[in-house]
């Protein structure tokens, strides 16, 4: 008996949305270093300094992020944190690698 499970979680709409927010060079750095800093998160003037983009283009850049789902900010009193939402990023790797080899025959 060959098995294969067609369920699409993320979908193609949601899924292009989130992965061209990705081909940006600098949104995609600005998520590496948010993943890179794990559950504790980034102020943005961190991300700042580390990427070395000047501030309103950096901003333009983290609600883009935003706005798709990709990250969360807190503010904690005059700090703005950022975070990675890692939940999107696994939809987004499931999303790519869930029909792996779905050409070829399973059997169970």
């Amino acid at each position: 008996m060959y098995h294969y499970d067609a369920h699409m979680t993320l979908g193609y709409d949601n899924a292009a949305a989130l992965l061209s927010q990705l081909g940006n060079k600098t949104r995609l750095k600005i998520v590496r270093e948010l993943v890179r800093a794990g559950a504790t998160g980034m102020a943005v003037g961190e991300i700042q300094k580390k990427l070395g983009t000047p501030n309103s283009t950096l901003s333009h850049h983290i609600n883009h992020l935003r706005g798709v789902g990709l990250i969360r900010q807190t503010r904690e009193s005059t700090v703005l944190r950022c975070f990675i939402e890692f939940n999107k990023i696994e939809e987004i790797v499931k999303f790519l690698t869930e029909e792996c080899c779905a050409g070829e025959m399973i059997q169970d």
